[in-house]
């Protein structure tokens, strides 16, 4: 006995340390690539290139662990460079991902050195990610974006030509880059197919592609023609009208005086200030040969330029401020410095003047961060959003800060309706495009940030809060999709926000360890949302909550509805711990399939925390562990297990779609034509090749489509591999096509999708009934 004892005690301390070395194996992605947890894409990209051109197999030959070890930062870089496995990460560690297989292979050491993040080293260049692009290009500036890819030779040889056009450009326009290698959803989603492709973006207008010469002088012309500011001709006959109405206004006149010496500005550098400046100073020029008097008038005797603020005249000595440079950028900051600075809000004014108007809110802690002659220029970009700026100064007014939990230099947002209602902006406040994005998102939005006097513990009406971290970067990106869907249920759902770092107790007090987390409050109910970082993710979330689609299962309800279902049912179930990361990162694709498969399969989970002899009486081993229950089983405990490996919602509707018998049929050249060209029935059918990778991707949603259809329009299936002939006959130049056959032509319809695609049947049908009964009632008559 005591033998057996020793053994055993040996077993428990041999698993005992295995799982420790298991466990502690697990190395920390940041520490591995050495970047804080806040960490930017661009500075993920930065960090693991800088680590990949030593590290690399290709220079250490001679280091056998040079691979692993490479693989290890390898896999650390792409889990952190990828937003949702970020997420995982941070909230799970390594269990969360171990259905993602990143990291196992990676490129030649050339690759790293000489095609990876093209111009994440150069400061004129925007490098924007999905995260970021939309805010970007709807900021109200002129964007112009180079979509490249890292293996593209000519992608490279432009790479020289869009770095000094950047430098020419920066300031009067914003040049952007896109990687397509890392941000494929995103250049697949703006209709990318070739590289570069070279777009101008911007709000309200419709994109516009660049097909020019690549050189820097065509690329700048193109790009002027975007600069709608407009540089005036000052003559006799307008000057001082003009003039008088910049001042009327409290507008400065920036004018260059071109005379037969000196260096005057020239027209392109002119066009450039006249953007760079647009809303805070005119531009204008006189040509001093044509308007002699005039000039004369001003004491101007050779080509200069000069600044007049307001009230100012060449007669008043020192009022005009001359400028000696002809460099853009210089001339630019010269002009900005003596502009009048943002408003000063005390606490004495704060109250009054922000009860009826919207206001951007600069706040800064002593320091010009926050009041740097950039935000100067954002009253007259926001001017047309009807929304004033600025500042306060939390050293003068530490009680006002406090009061609301304003503890480091930020900006934010108030609504119009007082002091209370207002969103703080936690992204890059130093990128004036950031701002102006947020303040513009923010006023039209319905998100508020929280505190303990606002928190909705006890609130009657549902609220959704994100908790979260300013240094988080999928929070950040979370913030913009939540302003989407706060305009979407305006009047359904409350939004709020709560910052985690200043607000730690309360954080607690809802056991908030990882970030973003987003609950649902709903009275007494409190729900954790998990799925995609996106405003239709949280709108999925919540119909979800309203008309639920997965059934949660109790032993008795299992019983009753698999147990015992009908033999024309499918029941799929989860079977789930609420501790298991896999299982987290499964439950918003399990939702997602379940309306895939609404109608067709029933879908269910169990949880095993919850119920957990039921589990094990069922011989549920490990988590998660999906079922399928399949109809016309003639034993009712009968089920298949889910071993594949991918858990995503089209891969496990593809398989439960695999057990169902066929919806649709297959149409040999004489079934073509006599049951579709022939026959009364309507058709919709699908052609496709066995070779085909689309086509097989299409196959278990035009099973979907089939029995959406069932019993209204009957759905076939040609192999054009096979009956080539008869697909040729039909038109069909392209794998998967699907065609409508009401009659002998046929209707292609161009959507792969089978809600779409049952829509745009149910309208043709009903089309062709009003055509019939037209038909008839002409007959009658």
């Amino acid at each position: 006995l005591s033998v057996w004892i020793q053994m055993k005690l040996f077993l428990f301390a041999f698993i005992a340390v295995w799982l420790f070395v298991t466990i502690s194996s697990d190395e920390d992605y940041y520490k591995l690539l050495g970047i804080s947890r806040e960490a930017s894409t661009r500075e993920i990209r930065q960090a693991f290139k800088k680590l990949a051109l030593t590290m690399h197999p290709d220079k250490n030959p001679n280091d056998a662990t040079a691979h692993e070890k490479f693989l290890k930062i390898n896999r650390a870089y792409e889990v952190l460079k990828d937003e949702d496995l970020r997420k995982k990460y941070d909230k799970y560690g390594e269990k969360g991902l171990q259905d993602e297989q990143q990291g196992g292979r990676y490129e030649s050491w050339n690759y790293y050195r000489y095609d990876f993040g093209i111009y994440d080293d150069d400061p004129e260049i925007t490098t924007l990610d999905r995260g970021d692009f939309d805010a970007a290009v709807n900021s109200g500036d002129v964007w112009f974006v180079n979509f490249y890819f890292p293996r593209c030779s000519h992608c490279h040889d432009l790479a020289p030509t869009w770095r000094e056009f950047a430098k020419e450009m920066d300031g009067v326009i914003r040049i952007s880059a896109v990687n397509c290698g890392d941000n494929g959803m995103l250049c697949r989603s703006k209709g990318i197919n070739s590289y570069p492709s070279l777009y101008v973006f911007r709000a309200g207008m419709k994109p516009e592609k660049y097909y020019g010469d690549r050189t820097k002088s065509s690329l700048t012309t193109f790009a002027m023609q975007f600069v709608k500011s407009k540089v005036t001709e000052l003559w006799q006959g307008n000057i001082f009208n003009e003039i008088d109405r910049a001042f009327a206004e409290r507008i400065s006149w920036l004018i260059t005086f071109c005379a037969d010496t000196g260096d005057c500005l020239e027209p392109q550098t002119r066009r450039k200030l006249a953007g760079m400046l647009d809303g805070l100073v005119n531009v204008g020029w006189m040509d001093c040969s044509k308007q002699a008097d005039l000039c004369d008038s001003f004491e101007i005797t050779t080509s200069t330029t000069a600044l007049f603020p307001p009230g100012s005249s060449l007669a008043q000595k020192g009022s005009a401020m001359f400028i000696q440079s002809l460099d853009t950028k210089e001339i630019y900051a010269q002009v900005l410095q003596p502009l009048p600075d943002l408003e000063i809000l005390t606490k004495s004014s704060f109250e009054h003047k922000l009860a009826h108007h919207r206001w951007l809110i600069s706040f800064s802690f002593g320091h010009n961060d926050l009041a740097s002659h950039e935000y100067k220029k954002l009253k007259a970009l926001l001017k047309g959003s009807h929304i004033q700026v600025g500042k306060v100064d939390c050293v003068a007014d530490s009680e006002l800060c406090a009061s609301l939990y304003i503890q480091k230099p930020c900006v934010a947002v108030f609504k119009g309706v007082g002091i209370h209602d207002f969103e703080i902006h936690y992204g890059e406040f130093d990128a004036l495009y950031n701002v102006v994005a947020f303040a513009k998102e923010s006023v039209n939005a319905h998100v508020t940030t929280l505190r303990p006097e606002n928190f909705p513990n006890q609130e009657k009406e549902p609220w959704l809060v994100d908790f979260f971290a300013p240094w988080c970067p999928p929070c950040r990106a979370l913030l913009p999709e939540l302003r989407k869907a706060s305009i979407q249920l305006f009047g359904q759902l409350k939004f709020g926000t709560l910052d985690c770092t200043v607000h730690e107790r309360l954080c607690n007090m809802y056991n908030i360890h990882a970030y973003p987390t987003t609950v649902i409050f709903n009275k007494s109910s409190i729900h954790e949302y998990e799925g995609h970082h996106s405003a239709d993710g949280i709108l999925e979330f919540i119909e979800d909550l309203v008309n639920p689609v997965v059934v949660t299962m109790t032993p008795e309800s299992f019983q009753e509805l698999v147990k015992r279902r009908k033999s024309s049912e499918t029941w799929m179930v989860d079977f789930y711990a609420p501790w298991c990361g896999p299982c987290q990162a499964l439950l918003p694709e399990w939702r997602r399939m379940a309306r895939m498969l609404s109608g067709i399969v029933n879908v269910g989970t169990v949880d095993c925390q919850k119920h957990h002899s039921f589990c094990q009486g069922e011989n549920v081993r490990a988590y998660p562990e999906i079922r399928l229950f399949p109809q016309n089983s003639n034993r009712r405990d009968q089920y298949q297990s889910y071993n594949g490996w991918h858990r995503d919602a089209f891969s496990l509707k593809t398989w439960a779609l695999s057990s169902l018998p066929r919806a649709s049929v297959d149409l040999s050249p004489e079934d073509f034509k006599r049951k579709v060209l022939g026959g009364k029935d309507h058709w919709v059918l699908d052609f496709y090749a066995p070779w085909c990778g689309p086509c097989q991707q299409f196959a278990p949603e035009f099973e979907v489509l089939a029995r959406m259809m069932k019993g209204t329009v009957r759905a076939g299936k040609v192999d054009c591999q096979a009956h080539h002939q008869t697909c040729q006959s039909a038109g069909i130049k392209a794998y998967p096509s699907v065609r409508f056959y009401p009659h002998l032509g046929g209707e292609h319809i161009n959507s792969r999708d089978a809600p779409v695609i049952a829509d745009i049947l149910r309208q043709r049908l009903q089309q062709l009934a009003l055509q019939g009964k037209s038909s008839k009632l002409k007959d009658e008559l």
